[in-house]
């Protein structure tokens, strides 16, 4: 039989002109929480679109986070296997 899991990924978005930065944060059902965190910065000749500045911050927070959930599980393997263990990316 199947075992259904939700885990949540909340983001908080903050701007400070020029620049946008994003607050990735995974909530698990094991009270297990990871953070990752994304900046994107304007260029003074661009476009006023926040948006895209959004869209990159928070893929780049995502990003982080996934590094440090990929990063967990390979400790988890590891503990268990009772050796280092590195899982790429």
């Amino acid at each position: 039989m199947a075992h259904t899991r939700t885990w949540r990924v909340d983001i908080h978005l903050s701007e400070d002109d020029p620049g946008t930065h994003a607050h990735a944060v995974l909530h698990t059902d094991s009270a297990t929480q990871l953070e990752g965190r994304g900046s994107a910065r304007r260029k003074p000749t661009d476009a006023q679109v926040p948006e895209i500045g959004d869209e990159i911050a928070t893929a780049r927070a995502l990003r982080e986070l996934a590094d440090r959930l990929l990063g967990a599980a390979s400790d988890d393997i590891g503990a268990i296997e009772h050796r280092e263990v590195h899982l790429p990316g």
